[in-house]
C-alpha cells in the first residue's frame, strides 16, 4: 500500500508560482505512477499531471490546460512527488490531489481517476486577480 500526503498550497497572485509536494509512504513507491489532480467547487476532479514509475527514464503527461505551466517530477530516493506550477491563473484555483495507481506501468499514463488506488486528502490552491 502507499499513503500519500500533499503539502504546498496556499494563496497566490495570477502570474505567480507555486510548488506542491507529495510525500508518499510504502516499499513499493518507486514502482506506481503518480497523479496530480485538480477539483475546483461544483466541479469533477479533473486529471492534471502524471509521470511513470522508476526506471532510467521518466515519462511525463499532461493535461492541454496546463501544458507548458506545469511541470511534475518525483525523487524516489525521497518517496516524494512535486508539481511545479508556473504562470498560475485564475482557472488553476481548485482542491489539488495527489494519487498512485498504474503499478509497474510505463506508458500510457494514467489519465482517469479511476485508474488511481490511492489517494491523498488534497491541498488548497487559490490564484488572485
Amino acid at each position: 500500500q502507499v499513503q500519500v500526503v500533499e503539502s504546498g498550497g496556499g494563496l497566490v497572485q495570477a502570474g505567480g508560482s507555486l510548488r506542491l509536494s507529495c510525500a508518499a509512504s510504502g516499499r513499493t513507491f518507486s514502482r506506481y505512477g503518480m497523479g496530480w489532480f485538480r477539483q475546483a467547487p461544483g466541479k469533477e476532479r479533473d486529471f492534471v499531471a502524471a509521470i511513470s514509475s522508476g526506471g532510467s527514464t521518466y515519462y511525463k503527461t499532461y493535461a492541454d490546460s496546463v501544458k507548458d505551466r506545469f511541470t511534475i517530477s518525483r525523487d524516489n530516493a525521497k518517496n516524494t512527488v512535486y508539481l511545479q506550477m508556473n504562470s498560475l491563473k485564475l482557472e488553476d484555483t481548485a482542491v489539488y490531489y495527489c494519487a498512485a495507481g498504474g503499478f509497474g506501468r510505463i506508458w500510457p499514463l494514467p489519465r482517469s481517476r479511476t485508474e488511481y488506488d490511492y489517494w491523498g486528502q488534497g491541498t488548497q490552491v487559490t490564484v488572485s486577480s
